[in-house]
């Protein structure tokens, strides 16, 4: 009985953590500290996956990726999966990708919930820069 209940919380605590950072979560600039775009965390066949799903700036809404080097190349920006692949590991998503539609570049990621908010760390090697995205109400 005591292993079952063991295994009905540890079933329990994942789906909690899974759907905690799950939703649309708004993005915000580094340099001016502005919101920036709406992502919107789906979780499919056990891939944390993310897509732009809004844009602050509506002058950039038919704006494409020219930059992606990768099947995301011409794809317009809003729409475009940014996250792609990312595993739970405790209550850290990793070992994914994150897209960065303004260079064109690809980092390895790391997302996280501190403080009810969602840590996004894109790295490469032993660089690494973090940013932190608000929860949509």
């Amino acid at each position: 009985m005591r292993s079952l209940l063991f295994a009905v919380s540890i079933t329990a605590s994942s789906l909690s953590i899974a759907q905690g950072i799950t939703g649309r979560w708004t993005t915000i600039d580094d340099n001016s500290g502005k919101p920036r775009s709406v992502v919107e965390l789906t979780e499919r066949n056990g891939l944390l996956h993310g897509r732009i799903v809004d844009l602050y700036d509506k002058t950039k809404l038919e704006k494409v990726c020219d930059k992606c080097p990768d099947d995301r190349r011409s794809e317009r920006i809003l729409g475009l999966e940014i996250i792609r692949g990312m595993v739970l590991d405790g209550n850290t998503w990793e070992d994914g990708t994150i897209l960065d539609p303004e260079t064109g570049k690809i980092y390895d990621c790391k997302l996280w919930i501190e403080d009810g908010q969602l840590k996004v760390r894109g790295y490469v090697a032993f660089f690494f820069r973090t940013q932190t995205w608000i929860r949509m109400p």
